[in-house]
Order: structure tokens, then C-alpha cells, then sequence
């Protein structure tokens, strides 16, 4: 005798994943992560190698005993903060109303990280 074949249907997260909306999502969060990423990397190692390679310049006095190596280090802890400011409002803007809208299309059978821990 021979089994009748073996069919799976999709599961919801599959669907959506497939889904154009998702695929969107995705896109929109990669187009700022990315480039964000890559600019803070970059700065990061411009940093690292301007101490290596430049210790003079990295040891210029700024005011008083204030140089620009530690000018840098603290402008790098700045830009940390911006960085994560400016992701939580693009989330809010562009992120957060498509993952809602993708949950309610749905019937919110997905749930937020926060909402799962609940």
C-alpha cells in the first residue's frame, strides 16, 4: 500500500514572512540599520587608528589638560546616544506602525516581545 502524500500547510509566521508588507518592514529597518551600523564602525575604527598611527594629534591639547584623544572618546559615547535616540524614532514613525498593522491584519496571532513576556 502506499501513503497518500504528505501535505504541510504554511504556518502563520510563514505567511507572513511571504508577506509584501513584512518584506517591507525588512527593508525599511535594514535601509536605516545598516548604513547606521557601518558609519558608527567606521568611526569607531577611525578612532582606534588615529591612536595608533597619530598619537601626536591624538595628544594636542585641547583646553587645559583636555586633549583631543579624549575629546574623541567622549564624542564617541555622544554619538552612541544619538544613534539610539534617532533609532527609537524612526521605530516610532516608520517600524512600530507597520508591525502593528501587520499584527492587527492577522488577528495579532504574533505578538510583540513585550506583549509574549505578559
Amino acid at each position: 500500500m502506499e501513503s497518500p502524500p504528505i501535505t504541510t500547510t504554511p504556518s502563520e509566521t510563514q505567511l507572513i514572512e511571504e508577506s509584501e508588507e513584512f518584506r517591507t518592514l525588512r527593508r525599511s529597518f535594514r535601509n536605516f540599520a545598516f548604513p547606521v551600523t557601518i558609519g558608527f564602525v567606521l568611526w569607531y575604527l577611525l578612532y582606534v587608528l588615529l591612536s595608533g598611527y597619530a598619537p601626536a594629534l591624538m595628544g594636542a591639547k585641547v583646553v587645559g589638560h583636555i586633549n583631543v584623544a579624549l575629546v574623541l572618546g567622549l564624542m564617541q559615547f555622544l554619538t552612541t546616544f544619538a544613534i539610539a535616540a534617532w533609532y527609537a524614532r524612526y521605530a516610532d514613525r516608520r517600524i512600530d506602525p507597520s508591525a502593528s498593522a501587520i499584527r492587527e491584519a492577522r488577528g495579532a496571532v504574533v505578538h510583540a516581545p513585550r506583549e509574549a513576556a505578559e
